[in-house]
Parts: structure tokens; sequence; C-alpha cells
């Protein structure tokens, strides 16, 4: 194994550490707005820095391989893959911790009609699901694992595109709820946001692997 070898290793093996972190950022949120755990969103936020250091030690240490081993071919684009990657789950991270903010300045239990007609927890259940299968393409190397995301972010987009509607009605029937509602609106917001970046992070995997850029490409060719 040559020194660029065991560096890549290094990389990979970090950007899995910070990957395996953000998860756990967005499943506290998840477990915090079911049981309206002040604790568990605090804790979230407090963590927002630790989210924030990884991504500054992958940054400075990818810019160390560039200026060290001048990579090329797939070197090249692994390390390139990882700059990006790091970027969309740092901002993931973000994600997980603006929900945390939103439940902080909560007044009370989620109603759970709310919960259930805005389908916020199925979106929820979904966007940790493609972000752990995400982690599981990289690690192996598997674009097919990868393209399959593409379609699953359909599911969340229309989630998304409803949501308007359905709260609008929500609100309607429980004008007296509409803090709540507006707050189960900006956290669909977001998770929308959690299942853009797993595109984006999926798109990056299929680059590194099959050399193929997919940033502008149609859902077709994205399939193929």
């Amino acid at each position: 194994m040559t020194h660029l070898d065991k560096e890549s290793l290094q990389l990979k093996t970090d950007l899995i550490g910070m990957w395996n972190l953000v998860i756990s950022q967005l499943n506290k949120t998840h477990e915090a707005l079911i049981n309206f755990d002040k604790d568990l969103a605090h804790e979230v936020v407090a963590n927002e820095k630790r989210v924030n250091g990884h991504e500054l030690k992958i940054d400075n240490d990818c810019e160390n391989l560039f200026a060290l081993f001048n990579p090329v071919a797939i070197d090249l684009r692994f390390t390139l893959a990882v700059l990006k990657i790091n970027s969309n789950l740092e901002r993931t991270g973000d994600m997980a911790d603006g929900i945390g903010r939103f439940i902080l300045n909560g007044n009370g239990p989620f109603d759970e009609e709310l919960l259930k007609v805005t389908q916020v927890i199925h979106m929820y259940d979904e966007a940790s699901s493609m972000l752990v299968d995400i982690l599981m393409a990289f690690e192996h190397e598997n674009t097919k694992i990868a393209r399959s995301i593409f379609k699953r972010d359909e599911i969340l987009n229309q989630i998304n595109i409803n949501s308007i509607q359905v709260v609008a009605d929500y609100i309607r029937t429980h004008p007296d709820n509409i803090e709540q509602a507006l707050f189960v609106l900006s956290i669909i917001r977001k998770l929308e946001r959690v299942g853009d970046h797993c595109k984006n992070i999926a798109e990056e995997i299929i680059f590194y692997i099959e050399a193929k850029v997919l940033k502008h490409a149609s859902k077709k060719q994205k399939a193929e």
C-alpha cells in the first residue's frame, strides 16, 4: 500500500465517522420531535460544533492530499468526491440543527394529528434511511444503491409539494395551533433539503467510481 493509499483510506475513515455523526444527529431530532424531548434537541444543537469540526478537518486533509501527492485518475476523483460529500454532510447537519432549534422553541408536544396528516414522520423515516443507504453505497462502492436514491428523493419532494395545502387545511380547522403547524412545515422543508443532499452525494459516488458526471443529467440518464 502506497503512502497515497494510506492517506486516502484515512480520509475515507474520517468521512464515514462524520457521516455516522450526521445520521445520529438526524435520528435524535426525529426522536425529539415525536417525544417532544427538549434535552435531546439541545444535545443536537450542541453537537453541531462537532459536525463543523469534522468538516474543517476533512477539508484540510483533502487540501494536503492535493498538495503533497498530486492525485490523478480515480485518486483525483475520490478526493474531489470526498470534498463535495463532506460539504453536503455538513449542510445535512445544519438541517438537523435547525430542526432541533424548532423543537426547543416549541411550547408543548406536537399534535399527533398534525404529524400524521403532514406525513412528516414518514418523510423522516425515508430521509434517515436514504442517508444510511447512501453511506453503504460509499463504503462498498456500490453505484446501484447510489442510483436508487434519485427515485426515493421524489417521495420527499411530493410530500413537500403537498405540505402547503395540507398545513393550510389543518390551520383552518385548528386555528389555535398555527405555530406548531408552521414549525412542522419548516421541518418538512428541511427534510426535503436532506433528500437533495443525499441525491448530491449519490452523484458524487457515481462520479468517483464510474467517472460519470450526473449533476445536470436527466432522470433517465441518472437511472442508467
